[in-house]
């Protein structure tokens, strides 16, 4: 590898280039491909400067999330303001708290929005790759996320080169850039395995301050064994694919399939790729996980497009021991292409994510607690769900052990709204939305995926509002949210 060319830095004095109140940009998404020694050595020189009683802080962007380096950073109280996306405690207790600014976003606006300087100059970039030639080719790793826009809009580029990632991820990349309109043509993707691009992100080399050499893998992502709720909504998703199927509307060679991140969208395509009804199949996604990589193996799943390989420790190691099986059917694209609303809905694409509450008419709440908390963020649901050819919403009908309901009168923070949203399924049941008015969709949502605890509660709710389009009661609608934080259950006598 010819990253001799640039300094060989530490990644102490790579952070020491880092100026309080800069914007940083970091590769990866999700944990996957994101830089795993500078954000680290720079969480503890903001402590030290902290402790001399000297201010430190940086305004942070990335494709999503940014495993560790969340932590860290915001350990450090060392996060003024983020953006698009996170999944880190301390990180989001500092949002909750008001010390660090959030910026909600969907993912595939993200490059688009620095291209045209809508966020500031990025001041820095910190990118993860397993290799940089003179000419300045990055050749990057498990996660493709912003980083060739980060790459051309960066006054600055340090360059993490880990030798534990595997060279030939670069066999799986293919990088092309949307151009800006008035210019921006058709992207030619009219397939999910279609390549368009080249296997490298492009950057001025005489950007590049510097390269730190690392040898740490992705942090491992820990999928809990399927619980009764995850296996049930994943066998009413598939009987509704099958009769989809059945019915005519969906092909007999299926279309793509999208899944969201976490253990419930896990268990939904591990029960799809389990049943032998249904054919063989294609994703176009933003993230793989470890059931898809069993499809992979087993033949069920042909291949892959994808912004990154969120995977398990074993999962991961298995792809990079069988590079020339898996290089063909995975391709990592940036998520201006894998997130992109018209390639989304040119493919007709199938899309599977999860919400933490719905309301009686359909509409979606993917990030806030009581319309206030932040949990993690939109990410790319919306790029999805408003854009799918059947767009599917999933979630427990209960949580904390009864005590909150996942069907409430009105969700308390709109992510996706009921145009946008055609089927929501709990472990109760399946709710198929088309050509249903307000008043049916109410009734079907609650009979369907309600608790039977809280059917009686929400069907009176419904009866006793004055008719209208929709039917609510402004002064009711949020009794259920009131309760849990005032007296930590939706409602007497029930949950443990």
């Amino acid at each position: 590898m010819a990253t001799t060319t640039f300094p060989v830095l530490s990644a102490e004095e790579a952070a020491d280039l880092v100026e309080h109140g800069s914007m940083l940009g970091l590769s990866g998404f999700t944990a996957a491909g994101a830089p795993k020694a500078v954000p680290i050595a720079l969480a503890a020189r903001a402590k030290r400067l902290h402790a001399q009683g000297k201010p430190f802080g940086v305004r942070v962007i990335s494709g999503a999330s940014a495993g560790a380096c969340d932590d860290a950073l915001a350990d450090a109280g060392a996060v003024l303001w983020r953006a698009p996306f996170q999944s880190s405690k301390p990180l989001r207790d500092g949002i909750n708290a008001g010390t660090t600014e959030y910026l909600d976003m969907h993912l595939s606006d993200v490059p688009q929005r620095i291209e045209f300087g809508f966020l500031g100059p990025i001041d820095l970039a910190v990118i993860e790759a397993t290799e940089v030639t003179p000419d300045g080719r990055v050749y990057l790793t498990t996660g493709t996320g912003i980083s060739p826009t980060l790459l051309r809009h960066a006054r600055r580029v340090i360059i993490e080169i880990n030798s534990a990632q595997s060279p030939r991820l670069a066999e799986m990349h293919d990088i092309a850039r949307i151009e800006p309109p008035p210019q921006r043509g058709e992207i030619p993707i009219s397939h999910p395995m279609d390549r368009i691009g080249v296997p490298y992100a492009a950057v001025d080399p005489r950007k590049i301050v510097g390269v730190v050499r690392t040898n740490e893998p992705d942090a491992s992502v820990a999928f809990a064994p399927s619980d009764d709720a995850s296996r049930n909504i994943a066998k009413h998703v598939v009987e509704f694919l099958l009769n989809e199927r059945a019915a005519g509307r969906i092909p007999q060679d299926f279309l793509p399939l999208q899944a969201g991140v976490g253990n419930v969208s896990n268990a939904v395509m591990a029960a799809v790729g389990a049943h032998p009804d249904i054919p063989h199949i294609s994703m176009y996604t933003e993230v793989l996980q470890d059931a898809q990589i069993d499809m992979l193996e087993s033949g069920r799943l042909r291949g892959a497009s994808t912004c990154a390989l969120a995977l398990s420790s074993t999962a991961m190691r298995r792809v990079f021991d069988r590079m020339d099986f898996f290089a063909p059917r995975i391709i990592l694209r940036p998520q201006e292409l894998s997130n992109n609303p018209g390639i989304v809905r040119r493919l007709g694409v199938i899309t599977m994510n999860t919400v933490l509450e719905m309301d009686i008419f359909g509409n979606a709440n993917s990030t806030h607690v009581c319309g206030t908390q932040m949990v993690n963020g939109i990410g790319g649901s919306g790029d999805f769900t408003r854009n799918a050819y059947l767009s599917i919403l999933m979630a427990p009908s209960i949580a904390k052990g009864g005590k909150i309901s996942a069907v409430v009168p009105m969700v308390s923070h709109v992510d996706n709204n009921e145009h946008s949203v055609q089927v929501l399924v709990t472990e109760q049941g399946l709710a198929d939305l088309r050509g249903l008015d307000p008043k049916r969709r109410a009734e079907r949502i609650i009979n369907q995926c309600a608790h039977p605890d809280y059917r009686p509660y929400l069907l009176n709710y419904l009866e006793r509002c004055k008719p209208g389009h929709l039917r609510h009661d402004l002064l009711r609608c949020f009794d259920l949210h009131r309760n849990l934080m005032e007296k930590g259950r939706m409602l007497e006598g029930v949950g443990g």
